[in-house]
């Protein structure tokens, strides 16, 4: 049985890879986005391709490099995931080196607030960097990391993109 949000077997090489925190569309937008393009055989990939026996984080790195549009869905939560921003980060290296094509949703959040880092952008970002005070020895690392993601928020917030707000129908 084919797993749900796959719908072409085409190796390493995709149309769309979409970047996203599940909970907050993964059972909403994410799924109508998907059947959408996968009904117009647009080859998607999404973190429920993943090999099984792969790791998830080379798989998913594979996947963004190997990936023609890269779409980040920005959603009210996406920031308080570090592998969200990890992705992001791949993805706007993706797009500065290779020329792969950024797309930014943003999805029930403001493009300003993840552009300037405000609301719950600016709270998950100083979460990461409060969690990452506790480990001393690898401070220096973990607030480069950091300052990359707050680079590639701002970055991939001034692709213009698509806006749905709060009240979008």
């Amino acid at each position: 049985m084919e797993p749900p949000y796959s719908c072409l077997a085409t190796g390493l090489k995709h149309d769309v890879f979409i970047s996203f925190r599940g909970p907050d569309v993964r059972n909403g937008l994410l799924s109508h986005l998907n059947k959408e393009l996968c009904r117009r055989k647009i080859d998607v990939y999404v973190d429920k391709r993943i090999e099984r026996g792969d790791e998830i984080s080379s798989a998913l790195l594979r996947a963004i490099e190997g990936s023609q549009i890269l779409l980040v869905i920005f959603s009210e939560d996406y920031a308080s995931s570090p592998w969200c921003l990890e992705e992001l980060a791949k993805m706007v290296e993706c797009n500065e080196k290779n020329k792969q094509i950024l797309l930014p949703v943003f999805y029930n959040v403001d493009p300003s607030d993840v552009r300037s880092k405000r609301g719950n952008y600016a709270v998950a970002l100083a979460k990461h960097e409060e969690r990452f005070k506790e480990n001393m020895l690898m401070f220096k690392e973990n607030m480069l990391m950091v300052q990359s993601w707050r680079s590639a928020l701002e970055k991939a917030s001034h692709v213009a993109g698509f806006h749905y707000p709060k009240n979008f129908e």
